[in-house]
């Protein structure tokens, strides 16, 4: 099998880049390294079952002999980052997506959106099932990033039906784990990394706002499964396990044994009240079920944090040789 990962270098799609190798697939990955980070593929340099194709997919792109899966993730996808790149995040969800199918109907190739939970929006209905149609503010800050999922789920579907391209629709939950950028405006990297730092916990609002955490081994499993299912409507993948944010931030301070202490800022604007993924149906369609506990996940995800936080005392120009490394190749 040949695949193409856009998005490839970033958290989630670099998993998938090094699962699919793994299940003897060679990958193309395409990143302009925007968001993504050079590091998550630098070990994949050199192997014969990938390529690394530095690139803006809201531009046309070609790529040479067949294909046979074309799975979008590019995007940004932290709050940071699509208020800081509101424009680029609409061109990726919208050209991007186009660039993407219009790739995938050419090669007469597989398709896969990657999707979020936030098309949902403050969600009105909970938890939140596949036939919701969600409650979203389309001219807020977050808009940028909720109507241009939206809209790529829409230019799917149109593909799919109009064009006959052989599509998928995964809605991704909070995923977190080794790769996640330290501070990106997420609670849980920015929770996990403030508590190694000493620093303040900053909790938004006064932290009843709940979310679901999937660890990111259950998440891509799911997504290999859709992918090789013949679902082609959308399909939540995420864990159903609900914690409110103060409680995530008070599991993080016990696990990192951190002196720091919890303060509260306003509530942004249009943050979700509630987010919890009913996934009946990716357990009937997919056989699939998060395995891995928060627990386990959040340790995990220390370790990567602890030996990142390490590497960047040590080796203050070590990204930047990274950065140079990939390019070159």
């Amino acid at each position: 099998m040949r695949t193409v990962i856009t998005g490839g270098a970033g958290f989630i799609g670099s998993h998938l880049c090094d699962y699919l190798i793994e299940k003897g697939h060679e990958v193309i990955c395409i990143d302009n390294l925007l968001t993504g980070k050079a590091e998550n593929i630098v070990h994949l340099i050199g192997n014969s079952q990938f390529r690394f194709i530095k690139h803006n997919v809201s531009d046309y792109m070609y790529v040479d002999g067949h294909v046979d899966n074309v799975l979008h993730f590019a995007s940004p996808a932290s709050p940071l980052d699509y208020l800081e790149f509101p424009i680029q995040t609409l061109k990726v969800g919208s050209l991007g997506t186009l660039n993407s199918l219009g790739l995938a109907k050419a090669k007469k190739a597989r398709f896969l959106l990657a999707s979020t939970s936030e098309v949902y929006g403050d969600p009105q209905v909970h938890p939140q099932r596949e036939d919701y149609w969600g409650h979203v503010n389309p001219i807020g800050p977050r808009g940028v990033y909720d109507e241009a999922k939206r809209f790529a789920e829409a230019m799917t579907m149109a593909y799919h039906r109009y064009h006959q391209v052989d599509t998928r629709i995964v809605r991704i939950f909070n995923t977190y784990g080794p790769r996640m950028r330290m501070k990106d405006g997420r609670a849980l990297p920015n929770f996990m990394h403030q508590a190694l730092k000493g620093e303040h916990i900053t909790v938004f609002g006064n932290g009843s706002q709940t979310r679901s955490f999937c660890y990111v081994s259950d998440l891509v499993d799911g997504i290999y499964r859709l992918l090789v299912s013949h679902e082609h409507d959308p399909v939540n993948i995420g864990n159903p396990e609900e914690i409110t944010v103060l409680q995530l931030a008070k599991e993080i301070l016990a696990i990192t044994e951190s002196k720091s202490k919890i303060i509260f800022h306003p509530l942004p604007v249009d943050d979700p009240r509630i987010r919890q993924p009913d996934i009946s149906k990716a357990k009937k369609v997919l056989c699939w079920e998060p395995k891995v506990s928060r627990n386990d996940g959040l340790h995990k995800t220390l370790t990567y944090f602890k030996d990142a936080l390490q590497g960047l005392n040590d080796n203050p120009g070590d990204k930047e040789n990274k950065e140079n490394c990939v390019s070159i190749h």
